[in-house]
C-alpha cells in the first residue's frame, strides 16, 4: 500500500500533557510582544509628539492646515482648541488645532514688555 504508518497512529498519543490552550498561548505571546515594540509603542510616541507640537503653537508660526492651506498664526488662546490664522493678507480664519497637519516654521517668542 502507499499509506505510511504515520496515518495509522492515534492523535491522543501525540498531544501535549498541558493541553492545546497553553500551546497556542505560547505561540501568540512572543508575537504580541513583537507587535507592541514594532507597531503600538512607536505609534503612541508619535501621537504624544504631535500633541506636544500642537500644544506649543505660538503667534507667528507658519502652519499647513488639513486642506493644504498654508497659514500664519495670528492669535493663540490658551485652553481653547481653536487658533486664529491668516491665510491671505487681511483674511483671518479660526482653525481647530486638530486640523493642523504640520507646523513648518517656528515664530519668534513674543517680547514681554519693552522699556
Amino acid at each position: 500500500m502507499i499509506f505510511t504508518e504515520a496515518f495509522a497512529q492515534s492523535a491522543t498519543s501525540q498531544s501535549s500533557p498541558l493541553g492545546g490552550g497553553l500551546d497556542i498561548l505560547l505561540l501568540f505571546l512572543p508575537m504580541m510582544v513583537v507587535f507592541y515594540f514594532l507597531i503600538f509603542r512607536p505609534q503612541r510616541q508619535q501621537v504624544k509628539k504631535r500633541e506636544e507640537i500642537l500644544k506649543n503653537i505660538r503667534r507667528g508660526d507658519q502652519v499647513v492646515l488639513g486642506g493644504g492651506l498654508v497659514a500664519k498664526v495670528t492669535k493663540v488662546t490658551e485652553g481653547q482648541d481653536e487658533i486664529e490664522a491668516e491665510i491671505a493678507e487681511g483674511v483671518k480664519v479660526r482653525v481647530v488645532r486638530a486640523m493642523i497637519a504640520e507646523v513648518r516654521v517656528k515664530g519668534e517668542p513674543v517680547a514681554a514688555n519693552k522699556p
